[in-house]
């Protein structure tokens, strides 16, 4: 583990303190949705059970991303900004007690966007497209511990391998794929993989990295040994996002422009089923992108039965289920959602 867990005591006792409330309180209780509202400056909590709105917390302006830590104790928020006026904070949120606890202002480096937690459930890596970086950001101590610069061509997301000691970064503008080794903070390989290239997701095994381009309409398939691309699969309209399901079986990519979800096969290599996610006659809201349905976040519950999608231009979540690729739900988010995270509520051993 290239980042050993240490913690500082307030943090500590903080996430102590909302563990053993959590445990008391929300033994069996539902998994829970986080929606970042990009058009809101705020983060909806979804009961998946219900698929009620629990809480709306405030957040930075233009909440972009939102991650979850492993001990699911904590949430951070990367506060991207407006169309001409940039933002450079992340927001922590404490779950237990459904608070903000910290604003962590990233000073130089500013429009943060992809985020991953590492396996200390304290820090976070960050894209920052402003100052062309990879944050290492802590949690608790609320500070900025390294920076390594990625280059430039809009670094955008990124995605860990398994362990942990590597990370992937996309690139809009340069059409590329960063690899940097977070054990020796340095970026180690650029790969050409495809016009507008931005979603990114690794495999459970972290043999392949697979990446959306969004203005070549297909995901690439990278080797993650010999750093190359092996396979181009096409899909719909603007593939924005890529998704795996836990069993590493499925790859799924949210395509904003035809408004639909592409369903992989990984070990096939081969589109499976193609879910269409506009309503006939419905009104969208307008965005950087259109007036459109727009789906673009997609997270995968930890059970694999469900997937969920923000539809970004109708302020709604659509919840499918995995088991015939079908729609089997609407949810009422806050304005322009986007981002998506699960909470994994604490079950009672039966």
């Amino acid at each position: 583990m290239p980042y050993p867990m240490t913690f500082t005591p307030p943090f500590r006792l903080l996430a102590l303190a909302g563990a053993l409330l959590a445990c008391a309180t929300l033994a069996n209780a539902d998994d829970v949705l986080l929606v970042g509202n990009k058009a809101d400056a705020s983060v909806s909590a979804l009961d998946t059970g219900s698929g009620q709105e629990m809480i709306r917390l405030p957040v930075g302006n233009g909440p972009h991303e939102v991650v979850v830590s492993g001990n699911g104790l904590l949430a951070v928020v990367g506060n991207y900004g407006a169309q001409g006026t940039a933002n450079n904070s992340l927001s922590v949120i404490d779950w237990p007690t459904r608070t903000v606890v910290r604003t962590i202002d990233l000073g130089e480096d500013a429009r943060p966007h992809g985020i991953r937690f590492l396996p200390d459930s304290q820090r976070v890596v960050v894209t920052t497209e402003a100052s062309e970086r990879l944050l290492v950001v802590d949690l608790a101590q609320g500070k900025v511990l390294d920076r390594i610069d990625v280059g430039g061509g809009k670094p955008h997301m990124v995605a860990l391998s398994p362990g942990a000691d590597r990370a992937y970064v996309s690139h809009v503008e340069s059409g590329t794929l960063s690899v940097v080794d977070l054990l020796h903070k340095k970026k180690i390989a650029e790969i050409p993989t495809g016009a507008g290239s931005e979603g990114v997701a690794v495999t459970p095994s972290g043999t392949q990295v697979w990446v959306s381009n969004r203005d070549g309409n297909e995901v690439v398939i990278v080797d993650s040994k010999r750093l190359e691309v092996t396979d181009r699969i096409r899909t719909g309209l603007f593939p924005i996002r890529v998704a795996m399901t836990p069993d590493g079986k499925y790859a799924l990519v949210t395509c904003a422009k035809s408004a639909e979800l592409a369903v992989i096969d990984v070990v096939a290599k081969k589109e499976i089923k193609r879910i269409g996610l506009a309503r006939e006659g419905a009104e969208y809201r307008r965005t950087m992108l259109g007036e459109e349905a727009l789906p673009i976040g997609a997270v995968v519950s930890p059970d694999g039965k469900r997937v969920y999608v923000a539809i970004s231009g109708g302020d709604e979540v659509a919840v499918i289920s995995t088991a015939n690729w079908t729609e089997k739900a609407r949810w009422k988010a806050g304005p322009e959602p986007d981002a998506l995270a699960i909470v994994v509520q604490p079950k009672e051993e039966s």
